[in-house]
């Protein structure tokens, strides 16, 4: 199963996603419940692999542990994640260990689970500039080292219409 995170409208996801076989994906959208990480630690400690909260977000962790590739559609904020496509990700914390391992001379969590899955980000937004390009290639690539991925792919797209081309070019790999 895939995944896709993203924070569009129903309409536009809609229009981009027509005929999408709900079986072969799974569809992470906001829906106005999801609540922020506490930052307690429960899913490490007390609910191993599940978060706490129960606002239909818990079992992040083990979604991602499921994936064979992680779709992430988000508005660039400032060379990040859009408020919602974050706070999915900040809950998705479960899919780690609470353990450190070390590579490149950084201190990364050790993974609990073994399959891996393949990022691909599409940010969109009318004016995101060179440095906000920058950023968001750090960010990505930071996240694929921390998650242990196996690949990621990053896409800049200036307006909707493109941002859906783009997708839907890649999406006959879907």
């Amino acid at each position: 199963m895939d995944i896709i995170i993203h924070d569009l409208k129903l309409e536009s996801f809609s229009s981009i996603f027509k005929d999408i076989d709900e079986k072969k994906f799974k569809i992470i959208s906001d829906n106005k419940k999801i609540k922020n990480c506490k930052g307690c630690f429960e899913c490490w400690i007390k609910t191993p692999g599940k978060c706490v909260i129960k606002d239909g977000y818990q079992d992040l962790g083990e979604s991602f542990s499921k994936a064979d590739k992680i779709i992430i559609i988000s508005e660039c904020y400032y060379g990040g994640y859009s408020p919602f496509v974050k706070k999915v990700l900040d809950r998705s914390i479960p899919y780690l260990l609470p353990f450190f391992r070390i590579e490149d001379n950084e201190i990364h969590h050790k993974i609990r689970y073994k399959k891996k899955f393949r990022l691909e980000v599409h940010f969109y937004g009318e004016n995101i500039d060179a440095e906000e390009k920058d950023t968001a290639n750090e960010l990505v690539k930071a996240n694929s080292i921390n998650l242990n991925l196996k690949e990621y792919s990053i896409f800049f797209d200036r307006s909707f219409m493109m941002l859906k081309n783009q997708v839907l070019n890649k999406g006959g790999q879907l």
